[in-house]
């Protein structure tokens, strides 16, 4: 995983310019993994305790944020917050995954537990520039090809 402040810096940098060039559902999730992400820094064990058992309160963060993604994706005209919500129950799985076997190494766990929040922004970045694209088109004018008969 990145330090805590390279992560930081990417949430920021992606975040802010999904809220600066996004659509509405791009400025929802970046408000959504914003607020989450200080959520969890609010609610996560001291360091010495941390992942040992299971993270109840980065859990229930988990927990909302999957609901906020899926509600999204429900309502969204586009295909990509279906990955976001997808990748999101991923990483709430990870939760379940320690309560089944509490045994399970505190790196191994935290490491499924925050991997995914990595590609999640990624998407979130590709589905903002795709949403800059789409309105500076509309913006020219500009349709696409129709299909020759």
């Amino acid at each position: 995983m990145l330090s805590p402040l390279a992560y930081t810096l990417i949430l920021l940098a992606i975040c802010g310019y999904a809220f600066v060039a996004g659509g509405r559902d791009e400025k929802v999730v970046a408000a959504v993994s914003v607020i989450a992400s200080v959520a969890s820094l609010l609610v996560i064990q001291p360091l010495d305790q941390r992942y040992d058992g299971i993270e109840v309160g980065v859990m229930a963060v988990d927990l909302f944020v999957l609901v906020a993604f899926t509600a999204i994706a429900l309502r969204s005209e586009r295909f990509w917050p279906l990955w976001v919500a997808g990748l999101q129950l991923t990483t709430s799985f990870s939760h379940a995954a320690k309560a089944a076997n509490i045994t399970l190494l505190p790196q191994a766990y935290a490491a499924a537990a925050r991997f995914w929040v990595y590609p999640i922004l990624l998407i979130l970045l590709v589905a903002t520039i795709r949403h800059t694209l789409r309105m500076r088109h509309a913006a020219e004018g500009w349709q696409a090809p129709q299909p020759s008969r």
